[in-house]
């Protein structure tokens, strides 16, 4: 169990400050054996006892959860994940079974969905990518060729074209690098001068020139780069970008910046439709499972900022029944 959870957290974004971001956190009296024990009781039972299974799921962690689909292959012989997927129903369906895969896996399969059939969702590439850590990345790669038996950059690069795709081809490749202790003054400066000459090209903007620089620096570098770039530009970077790059771009280069900037804003941007109503089963459902052991309460606290409600209230008055319950154990309170 130990190892498992070892390599759990290594994906993670890392340290205290993530970790006290978490809703769903590991449980202290954890038993891998008596949870498998109840879930076995919850899905033999007439009709299937949801509320069993998801206040189990949703009160442990990810390397838990692995522990206890392990003791339950162990007694009933067959895979939890199996069985969880013919007993139970959607959108409660889809939120049990992405909290039972790594959340590598999880990545991989969303990924996988958003290239694959018709049509590419571009919106749900742009905000896996942006928002993962290279150790999540490398192991996203990872289980996708596992799954797959397929690149999941050469996947990307099939399936898009253009700027675009090469904005998500260097960031799917996860190379990004590491911050570093010492700040280089003089590459900020001249990333930021770069940036605002690229805006002026007569022929429209250069955007390998901004795809290269928001794609090849850390992000502490990319932040300083942002605010110096106020000193060669009277416009912010956002504004630059929503002023000079082409449509098909400039979402996405918006978004990654976003996330830059702050990734619990990002999500909170993401999330913020459903105090209207107006958010897709799909978004919510992934984002929660996403970052239920990452950063919601930074997302919760953004939400609120930006729309003046709280998530868990909006999560009420959007949803209803097992998919309400299971949201809102995944959101761990009211704010």
């Amino acid at each position: 169990m130990a190892k498992i959870q070892d390599l759990l957290s290594e994906v993670l974004l890392a340290g205290d400050e993530v970790a006290s971001g978490a809703t769903v956190k590991p449980s202290a009296n954890f038993n891998a054996d008596n949870d498998a024990v109840m879930l076995i009781r919850a899905v033999e039972t007439k009709g299937i006892d949801e509320h069993t299974i998801i206040d189990i799921l949703t009160q442990r962690s990810n390397a838990q959860r692995q522990d206890i689909a392990f003791a339950f292959e162990k007694r009933a012989k067959k895979k939890l994940e199996d069985v969880l997927n013919g007993a139970l129903k959607d959108p409660l369906k889809a939120v049990i079974l992405g909290l039972m895969k790594t959340p590598a896996m999880y990545d991989a399969v969303e990924m996988k969905k958003a290239v694959k059939g018709l049509g590419t969702n571009e919106a749900t590439l742009i905000e896996i990518l942006c928002s993962r850590s290279n150790k999540e990345i490398e192991e996203m790669n990872k289980a996708y060729q596992e799954v797959n038996k397929k690149n999941m950059v050469n996947d990307i690069n099939d399936d898009t074209s253009g700027d675009f795709s090469k904005l998500l081809c260097a960031l799917a490749k996860g190379t990004r690098p590491e911050p570093s202790n010492v700040e280089d003054h003089e590459l900020i400066d001249s990333d930021a001068k770069v940036l605002n000459e690229a805006t002026k090209q007569k022929k429209g903007m250069d955007t390998a020139k901004w795809i290269s620089i928001l794609t090849e620096r850390n992000i502490p570098h990319l932040r300083k780069v942002f605010q110096r770039y106020n000193v060669y530009s009277p416009r912010s970077i956002n504004e630059s970008i929503k002023d000079d790059i082409s449509k098909d771009l400039r979402c996405n280069l918006l978004a990654l910046v976003q996330c830059i900037q702050s990734t619990p804003e990002f999500f909170a941007d993401k999330l913020s439709p459903i105090a209207k109503n107006d958010l897709k089963r799909d978004v919510l459902t992934r984002i929660m499972v996403s970052r239920c052991e990452i950063d919601l309460i930074p997302i919760r606290k953004e939400f609120k900022k930006k729309t003046g409600k709280s998530l868990y209230q909006c999560i009420k008055a959007a949803t209803k029944d097992d998919y309400e319950r299971v949201l809102l154990a995944l959101c761990g309170g009211d704010d």
